[in-house]
């Protein structure tokens, strides 16, 4: 079992961290397709736990390494940037849009993703293995993530109409990309 703390190793305890960050990425992708938000929102808070956790445990027994650092941010795209979307467009726009407003907000969604992908890439590109700023510039995925589900929360108890969540989704997926300050947990 040596391999979990090698920091070598693609199965290291931080990675099998990621590795359930993906997996309940995943399973809450198929529950949307079932139209089972509850769950499907479960999942992606139970991905983001381990996602807080696996940076944690790579930090404590240093085993930060390239390949961990590739996988975390698939595994935040996948959770944080796909599964937000997802939901999203399945129990918002395809339930309550049709003609000319669906297709600004899939036109909309697909500019989230972008710019979610974007964001993961430039934070690979300039970032070291195991460091950690004590600022991100511009907002993290995870916390887009959480901005999304409160803008979906706020559509499903009717606070919010499906044009304001097509708004509020280009504005989080403009700042993912900005210049604002966000301290880092």
């Amino acid at each position: 079992m040596s391999f979990l703390y090698n920091p070598s190793s693609h199965f290291n305890l931080a990675n099998l961290f990621t590795f359930v960050n993906i997996v309940a990425g995943l399973m809450a992708t198929y529950f949307i397709t079932q139209n089972n938000f509850f769950l499907a929102i479960i999942l992606a808070w139970i991905g983001g736990a381990f996602d807080i956790f696996d940076g944690k445990i790579a930090r404590k027994y240093q085993l930060s390494n390239e390949f961990g650092v590739q996988l975390d941010s698939f595994a935040d795209f996948l959770s944080f940037v796909l599964v937000p979307v997802f939901l999203i467009f399945q129990a918002v726009y395809a339930s309550q849009l049709d003609g000319v407003v669906f297709m600004v907000a899939a036109v909309v969604s697909i500019y989230y993703v972008i710019s979610g992908l974007r964001r993961l890439i430039h934070f690979n590109i300039h970032t070291d293995a195991g460091a950690v700023d004590k600022y991100f510039t511009g907002v993290p995925t995870p916390l887009g993530a959480i901005l999304l589900w409160l803008v979906y929360l706020a559509n499903t108890y009717e606070l919010l109409s499906a044009l304001a969540v097509i708004v509020f989704m280009a504005l989080i997926g403009w700042s993912l990309n900005s210049s604002i300050k966000v301290r880092h947990p």
